[in-house]
């Protein structure tokens, strides 16, 4: 199946994401009601996009867990959210697939479909929650006011097509 030019399970096929920011505090409201709240942790909001699966969730959910972001006793970056006994804020966030590479109303046709988009993103938390992380969640297609303290700040982009490609194959443009 072609999706506006990618095809799915050949290289460049867009894949999970997650963008990760490191907080002291965050929050996610629905109707000015609080659904989800952590103090030190991540907050992630997460887009499944068309082709993801299982194996995905899996490869995220341990990057996620297990990166080593947050400072250790000498300020270097080499603790875990498990190890500093962080949170996990969960909030959906479909835009991430948002193409804007023509015109200017972007476009979500990469996006995952609304009802298995649901079913991803519960998996994706029910499988947090297994690595033994305190998750809360924001509100599945519901219009969010999200508020944070980036601690840092401290932002990465997880992308789970990552996992097939190796450091050596796409080495960084270098600049200066």
């Amino acid at each position: 199946m072609d999706y506006g030019g990618f095809a799915a399970g050949q290289g460049g096929w867009p894949t999970m994401r997650a963008v990760i920011q490191r907080v002291s505090r965050a929050k996610v409201a629905v109707n000015n009601i609080t659904t989800g709240e952590i103090k030190n942790g991540l907050l992630v909001l997460f887009a499944a996009g068309q082709g993801d699966n299982d194996e995905d969730i899996e490869w995220a959910v341990k990057k996620i867990s297990e990166l080593r972001i947050f400072e250790d006793e000498n300020g270097k970056m080499n603790l875990s959210v498990k190890d500093v006994g962080g949170s996990l804020l969960v909030v959906s966030q479909f835009t991430l697939y948002g193409d804007i590479r023509k015109g200017r109303r972007p476009s979500f046709t990469m996006s995952m479909p609304p009802e298995e988009a649901e079913a991803m993103y519960g998996r994706f938390v029910d499988r947090c929650k297994m690595e033994n992380l305190a998750v809360e969640t924001g509100e599945f297609k519901a219009y969010m006011q999200v508020s944070l303290v980036n601690d840092g700040p401290v932002t990465l982009i997880v992308d789970s097509k990552d996992r097939k490609r190796s450091r050596r194959a796409n080495p960084p443009d270098s600049c200066c």
